[in-house]
């Protein structure tokens, strides 16, 4: 059989290029290292249990408009996936006393965050607002590859004024925004955390478009949790994948992408194996791609520049917690952010993010039971050169500050302690193949807006890159785009 396309890993971004490219009758093979597919969209089974590897907050999973990535793929593979709607984005509790629900109703959300800023009404409505503008241009267009000419040209002619909004926002990022109408400095703050929650970079350096999508989208699609568990979405669209005759192999850990005259031709795995291919897309990051598919003395001019503009984000430090269900009381929400101290929000340990999503799915526990998944940013130079036992005890310690942490909001977690499993950033390099155990790009410095993140082309004819590290960057529906743009442009190129 010929190949057209060869996928690296099946993270969201790398399945949904896969099943939009076999819906379009590509001959597609997607290579899998680890025993199952997702990524950090995948999930795990311990002793009745179901944990999701990575956050549980689904955008894309909505019915209305065309920012539901998620469904839309599913669909283009004839397969769906149940959700259940989450009445609450996140529960705040924010120091000097902010503690604050986003709720689902956007002017419920609003009059909340009025009620903490009465003084800033107007500003808090203003900054909203134009969110919800980049939003509703984003919704009125088919969100597909802005390196396909005909496609840029079609879609201005249909949306010529969305085009033009969005064309502002390009360049601009959240923190300008917020600081035209915003002069609180608390509640400056308090948006520099919802950028944080989701971008790992506070305001400034969060692009407009992107928040327009997320401050917007949370209200619009909203917030829903995969029947089952996140895990779902990524088996769903294998099986999609599979009933539109493409394939998926797993344990093959891809460690070369294979050049020709400079031109990407096929894959070499662990195990000497070559496939051969027209079309290679890597949905590593772009450090494995260009540092260790690919000789990183080698690497392309334009990828060096990247590098300079980008760097790694943080990994986790993650606690997958069983407990008693009399631990939570009534009325609590799934999704929470506690953080003590503004100056500490970026810093290891800092921000503590926390989902509970048998709230929603009880069948993902035991009964009588609720998971706990609580993350907070760590750095993997803290956890090398651990003998087995210092890392053993430094993963104890680190999961007892946060269990403290986590007793002010939920009372008795210490007591009701059913199971606790603590992951690394070398878990996640581990499990994910990702360097660093990194869970993508974050700006060096202030850039402007999304205009200096990569498309999914690269320097080497033949090969794409998808996922986190291309245009617009990080959470599930951002790489799901990411995935709709990589098959139509490469759906373009190989004439389907």
């Amino acid at each position: 059989m010929t190949i057209d396309a060869i996928v690296i890993g099946s993270g969201i971004g790398g399945l949904v290029t896969a099943t939009q490219l076999a819906a379009k009758g590509a001959k597609v093979l997607v290579l899998e290292r680890y025993l199952i597919p997702g990524g950090s969209a995948g999930y795990f089974e311990r002793q009745g249990y179901r944990f999701d590897v990575g956050a549980s907050m689904i955008f894309g999973l909505g019915q209305n408009g065309t920012t539901n990535l998620l469904t839309r793929a599913l669909s283009a593979v004839k397969v769906s996936q149940e959700a259940i709607a989450d009445p609450v984005q996140i529960h705040y509790h924010l120091p000097q006393g902010l503690d604050l629900k986003v709720d689902r109703v956007y002017e419920k959300f609003l009059q909340n965050l009025i009620a903490h800023f009465p003084h800033e009404d107007q500003g808090i409505r203003r900054f909203y607002d134009e969110c919800q503008k980049v939003f509703k241009c984003l919704n009125s267009m088919d969100l597909l590859s802005l390196e396909e000419p005909r496609y840029l040209l079609r879609v201005f002619f249909q949306h010529p004024l969305a085009c033009l909004g969005l064309a502002k926002y390009l360049p601009q990022n959240a923190g300008d925004v917020a600081r035209r109408y915003i002069k609180d400095p608390q509640l400056l703050r308090f948006i520099d955390m919802e950028c944080y929650c989701w971008s790992v970079v506070p305001s400034d350096m969060t692009p407009m478009i992107n928040a327009g999508m997320v401050f917007s989208d949370r209200h619009y699609g909203g917030v829903n949790y995969p029947k089952g568990g996140v895990g779902q979405i990524a088996q769903k669209l294998v099986e999609g994948l599979e009933k539109a005759g493409g394939k998926i192999e797993y344990q093959a850990r891809v460690t070369k992408i294979v050049t020709e005259q400079g031109k990407a031709v096929g894959v070499q795995l662990a195990n000497g194996k070559v496939y051969r291919g027209k079309r290679i897309v890597s949905n590593a990051t772009r450090w494995d791609t260009f540092e260790q598919l690919l000789p990183a003395e080698e690497m392309p001019h334009n990828e060096k520049k990247w590098q300079q503009n980008y760097q790694k984000s943080p990994s986790f430090l993650s606690l997958h917690i069983g407990v008693k269900e009399s631990v939570l009381p009534a009325g609590t929400e799934c999704h929470h952010i506690l953080l003590e101290d503004w100056e500490k929000m970026t810093a290891a340990e800092g921000t503590v993010f926390v989902s509970i999503p048998t709230l929603l799915d009880s069948d993902l526990a035991p009964n009588g039971y609720h998971i706990i998944h609580a993350f907070t940013p760590h750095w993997i130079d803290d956890w090398k050169k651990l003998s087995p036992s210092e890392y053993e005890a430094k993963k104890e310690d680190a999961a007892w500050r946060i269990i403290d942490r986590l007793e002010k909001i939920f009372p008795g977690l210490d007591t009701g302690l059913d199971y606790l499993e603590v992951g690394t950033p070398r878990t996640h390099r581990r499990f994910l193949g990702r360097q660093d155990g990194t869970y993508g790009p974050i700006p060096r410095r202030k850039l402007r807006g999304l205009l200096n993140m990569p498309f999914n082309r690269t320097a080497i004819p033949g090969l794409y890159c998808v996922g986190d590290s291309t245009f617009p960057g990080q959470g599930l529906n951002a790489v799901a785009f990411s995935g709709f743009a990589c098959a139509h442009r490469i759906a373009v190129d190989l004439g389907l």
